[in-house]
């Protein structure tokens, strides 16, 4: 948990430095090339590696929804540093979205069951949603709202965390093992599709509502994938309050998605 809560913050200072690139360009790739974007790159890189020590040892659900505090901080530096206007439906929406994946996190359980696939099935199932998030991607490049690139970049982050708990390298030669695994290289494609996703999100909204889709999208659907194929459980009688949970944040989302950018307007002086 202490992994998941260093990599917490590591993701909010990735965010907030992404998208003070995002504010400087208008193109996807001239962001993805921006000195900040960059940098925040090697904080997401440090947090993805406290992540990947957390995954071994708490659930998917644990770790990814500890990951979405970075909601409120994006939120807090939206609004006090970047001016930002949040209206009371649109807080009432990130709220909402915090307290359903904290409920989530709760849920989960310590001991882990026999996976539902083997090894190769679940590299199928994840090779297939990769392929199926680079299609989407090529067709939301004409799209204008941020909320669909920000939701693929959450299944593509998230299907990443997914790739990771379901690895198995040999105790041998890593490095062999490593070029060997298939899920490797399932894991890059989907943190590139994830990123790029992630960065023309950012481009077209704000840090806050790009975050929290983000961010939610990344936990509920990989951790039910985690419970569905690779043996995640459920604490016992938690299954109403994670199901309340998920509603909650779905509920959020659905509220942040149809958000448009607002700056406060300064009160005229007459």
């Amino acid at each position: 948990m202490a992994f998941a809560l260093v990599a917490m913050v590591f993701n909010s200072v990735a965010a907030i430095l992404q998208a003070d690139a995002a504010g400087q360009a208008r193109r996807t790739r001239a962001i993805l090339a921006r000195p900040r974007f960059i940098a925040g790159l090697g904080m997401d890189l440090l947090a993805w590696t406290c992540t990947v020590l957390a995954l071994g040892y708490l659930p998917v659900f644990a770790v990814q929804a500890t990951l979405a505090g970075s909601i409120a901080m994006t939120a807090l530096y939206a609004r006090f540093y970047k001016d930002e206007w949040l209206r009371p439906v649109h807080r009432m929406g990130i709220v909402a979205s915090i307290l359903g994946l904290i409920l989530v996190a709760s849920s989960a359980g310590e001991d882990r069951v026999a996976p539902r696939t083997g090894e190769g099935g679940t590299a199928l199932v994840l090779l297939g949603a990769l392929a199926a998030l680079l299609l989407i991607s090529v067709a939301l490049r004409k799209v204008s709202r941020p909320w669909p690139s920000a939701i693929v970049a959450g299944l593509g982050l998230g299907g990443g965390a997914v790739a990771v708990r379901a690895m198995h390298v040999s105790e041998g030669n890593v490095f062999v093992g490593l070029l060997t695994e298939p899920l490797v290289y399932v894991l890059i494609g989907m943190w590139a599709t994830g990123l790029y996703n992630y960065a023309r999100a950012l481009r077209l909204g704000d840090v806050s509502t790009v975050t929290a889709l983000f961010m939610v999208t990344e936990v509920v659907v990989p951790g039910i994938v985690g419970i569905a194929l690779l043996g995640d459980t459920i604490r016992d009688g938690w299954y109403v309050p994670m199901v309340l949970g998920l509603l909650l944040a779905v509920y959020g989302v659905s509220i942040l998605a149809r958000r448009k950018s607002e700056k406060r307007t300064p009160a005229r002086v007459h």
